[in-house]
């Protein structure tokens, strides 16, 4: 009598990361200080893009308010580039992962940008 075989069922499929390239990029963009302004008025029909651009203006309002502060109290020269460069490497890791297409919410900063409706 011949064996009956079981073919294994496929794996399900993950969700696909977005596809579109030019909507990673632009969202990718959007970790470049006032461009995060320019796609939250731009490009509102994209939920990827808002959602970076988000997280992108909190990095850049963080900037402009730090600098501001930091002007009369130039003698905190060490924490404010401290400051700058936990700035900077959140934008670059918000860039690669907006460029490669993933939905990252950085930490910190992707609950203060949850709250921001645009």
């Amino acid at each position: 009598m011949p064996e009956e075989t079981q073919e294994a069922a496929p794996a399900p499929q993950q969700p696909a990361a977005k596809s579109g390239g030019d909507d990673n990029l632009m969202a990718a963009l959007s970790y470049v200080w006032i461009i995060s302004i320019v796609m939250l008025v731009t490009k509102k029909d994209s939920d990827f893009i808002q959602f970076h651009a988000k997280q992108g203006l909190v990095l850049f309002v963080v900037s402009v308010i730090w600098w501001i502060i930091s002007i009369p109290l130039f003698f905190l020269w060490f924490i404010s580039w401290l400051i700058y460069l936990v700035v900077f490497i959140a934008a670059v890791i918000g860039f690669i992962k907006a460029y490669s297409g993933e939905r990252y919410s950085l930490p910190v900063v992707g609950d203060i940008a949850k709250k921001i409706n645009f």
